[in-house]
């Protein structure tokens, strides 16, 4: 594929807005694990082959099983996540395409459940 555009090179700014942002997740408390989960859980979700890449391998240097990676799409109909991993892979969900979800109180309520604000807003 041909690049299109150099967003690191037109707007380094912008790069280290998301570098921030990053560094404030990673140190927000959240399990790393969990924290890449979500992160390829969006990434399927938004069909970003690049970023599907970079986070699965994330995942696995943070001690993730490739069991969970590969069923990670299907996590509804399996047994292999905790009940706080659901609820932050229903909040990602909700909440990656928001224009076309629903953030209710109840999905609200169960993650909050799991999460304290300051995990809910990292």
């Amino acid at each position: 594929m041909k690049e299109r555009l150099n967003y690191a090179k037109v707007s380094p700014d912008a790069v280290k807005a998301m570098r921030e942002i990053e560094k404030y997740v990673a140190a927000s408390g959240l399990e790393r694990p969990l924290y890449e989960l979500v992160k390829t859980r969006a990434s399927q979700i938004n069909g970003c082959a690049y970023c599907l890449d970079m986070h699965t391998k994330d995942a696995r240097k943070a001690g993730e099983t490739e069991q969970r990676l590969y069923a990670l799409s299907a996590w509804r109909e399996t047994p292999f996540y905790s009940e706080r991993e659901r609820a932050a892979l229903e909040w990602t969900e909700a909440l990656t395409v928001i224009s076309e979800n629903d953030v209710s109180d109840a999905l609200y309520d169960s993650v909050s459940k799991h999460f304290n604000e300051k995990e809910i807003v990292a």
